[in-house]
């Protein structure tokens, strides 16, 4: 009996463990998740820049008020540049600051 009961036992604790493994919340590694695209990276970096432009210009708000709403749009700036990194070109053409300089006499 007391064989059946830890068989039992064991039998049910690896369904529960094979079936979390399983399901496809776990087959999902939901904390990495897709790296998102650089020009939604670079529209929330613009809609950032333009709610502190219109905070810092808005005079029927206190400097109180807004200061936090500031600070925390330019911390947010922040972290997605930081997520953006350079700017991979992927075309074949050099930069125009490769080119000679053009004078003019």
């Amino acid at each position: 009996m007391n064989r059946m009961l830890w068989l039992c036992g064991l039998l049910l604790f690896s369904g529960m463990l094979f079936s979390g493994m399983a399901s496809p919340a776990a087959a999902q590694d939901f904390r990495q998740g897709a790296a998102p695209c650089y020009f939604c990276i670079r529209d929330a970096i613009y809609e950032d820049v333009k709610l502190i432009d219109h905070e810092e210009a808005n005079p029927d708000l206190d400097e109180g008020l807004k200061g936090p709403d500031i600070v925390a749009a330019r911390a947010d700036i922040h972290r997605l540049r930081k997520m953006l990194g350079p700017l991979v070109q992927s075309g074949t053409e050099p930069c125009c600051y490769t080119r000679q300089p053009l004078f003019i006499r």
